[in-house]
């Protein structure tokens, strides 16, 4: 198969001349050149300024999130969209080696201890103003236009975090993992628990965290010992068992890096004690904060929230104990020779950089208070995972009866023994 082509040269014209071809080094200069900047943590809210968190397509503020996804929904012109993961919009998971001193963001920075907590902001639907208390709710409806207003930008007082990971389990399956959490333990439970249960009482609430990325390195000393000999004296009933070992002096060096390290920044978290047990909500750690998303405050519709009440500097303490737990089992495989064990007796940590931003976590709770005891019981369901984890109020009598019983077993099990035996 051949093709032919006919016509003048006229009919034929060469492509325009834009000059010469781009030099080896402007190639050069063009590949060296540096991306472009990702946007700055610092400015996360920036567009959010105004209190009102609008529909992208039509301006609406009623706009609520999507069932079991991170998207939100407007429900004027039902346009679904997703706020962008902080992970990749701000880069929070690189560069991790090359942090120097601390970096806190400003959802993170320092709380102003002369900061209100009640919030005035003007409704940019009809001009009216809305006092929002952030003690207690991030958001609030304008009582003339209806206009949902929420705490958007970046006030002094603990209030907005710089990113929200949203809810995901429904409430029905928390209350389907509570009541399975309480059912397993029904045996030994008080019997004002077993009665007393509710779904409505089963809440949603999302809770303060500082999140944090850095590299560290962490130096031990201590002894170690490897057993050279093990011998027993005595006789019948009055045996001593004997050993002895060489001692060494041991001293491990590691460095190492954390990504997302999750550490609860509301002093009230942190407690366990006679009146509480609330400590048990970090027990259903970790979250996957890598989904964060930038913050919106109509991911918080519908649900309670907590303020931080920590500066990183309050938090520092834990954060350190962490890094120093996570260097221990990094040396961990390093001393297996000693098997007598290796008992550290001084440890030091660097961190040669840090950087933290302030993150919303989503978790299902369900308090009971023992009416005896005055102590208040929680179950908490981690709202993205499914972990649950809790405190039951136990019957005292129930246990003291199991206790009997067991014990009598054992007793007639060990006589039978004895019996057979002989």
């Amino acid at each position: 198969m051949s093709t032919e082509e006919s016509g003048s040269s006229a009919d034929h014209h060469p492509p325009p001349f834009d000059g010469p071809p781009n030099s080896l080094e402007e190639e050069l200069a063009a590949a060296r050149a540096e991306p472009a900047p990702k946007p700055d943590i610092n400015t996360v809210n920036e567009s959010l300024r105004d209190g009102v968190n609008r529909c992208p397509r039509c301006g609406s503020t009623e706009v609520r999130q999507r069932a079991s996804t991170t998207a939100l929904r407007c429900l004027f012109c039902r346009y679904e969209w997703e706020e962008a993961r902080v992970e990749e919009e701000f880069g929070l998971g690189d560069g991790i080696t090359d942090l120097e001193g601390q970096v806190v963001s400003t959802g993170a920075a320092a709380i102003d201890a002369d900061a209100s907590a009640v919030v005035t902001l003007k409704c940019d639907g009809c001009g009216a103003e809305v006092v929002v208390d952030t003690k207690n709710t991030m958001n609030a409806r304008c009582h003339w236009c209806r206009h949902t207003l929420n705490v958007s930008q970046q006030v002094p007082n603990g209030a907005v975090p710089d990113a929200v990971l949203p809810f995901k389990l429904t409430k029905e399956e928390a209350v389907e993992k509570i009541r399975e959490f309480a059912s397993s333990r029904r045996l030994f439970a008080h019997r004002a628990f077993k009665a007393e249960f509710v779904p409505e009482n089963v809440l949603g609430v999302f809770l303060p965290y500082l999140v944090i990325d850095a590299h560290a390195e962490s130096t031990f000393w201590g002894a170690g010992e490897i057993q050279t000999r093990r011998w027993t004296e005595g006789t019948d009933n009055n045996k001593t068992t004997y050993y002895s070992a060489d001692v060494y002096h041991v001293q491990r060096q590691v460095g190492f890096t954390v990504d997302d390290l999750t550490v609860e920044s509301s002093s009230a978290r942190g407690t366990f004690g006679e009146e509480n047990t609330n400590n048990i909500i970090n027990t259903v750690l970790p979250f996957d904060t890598k989904n964060a998303v930038k913050w919106n405050a109509n991911y918080l519709v519908g649900y309670t929230s907590e303020k931080r009440d920590l500066n990183v500097e309050g938090v520092i303490p834990r954060f350190e104990d962490q890094l120093l737990s996570i260097g221990r089992s990094r040396v961990e495989p390093s001393i297996s020779r000693f098997d007598r064990g290796v008992r550290w007796e001084q440890e030091k940590l660097d961190v040669g950089g840090s950087r933290w931003i302030a993150m919303y976590l989503p978790v299902w709770i369900y308090s009971h208070q023992d009416d005896k005891s005055g102590m208040i019981h929680y179950i908490a369901v981690n709202a993205r995972t499914g972990e649950t984890m809790g405190s039951v109020p136990v019957s005292q009598p129930k246990l003291i009866l199991a206790a009997l019983t067991v014990g009598t077993f054992l007793e007639g099990a060990a006589g039978a023994f004895l019996v057979a035996a002989s």
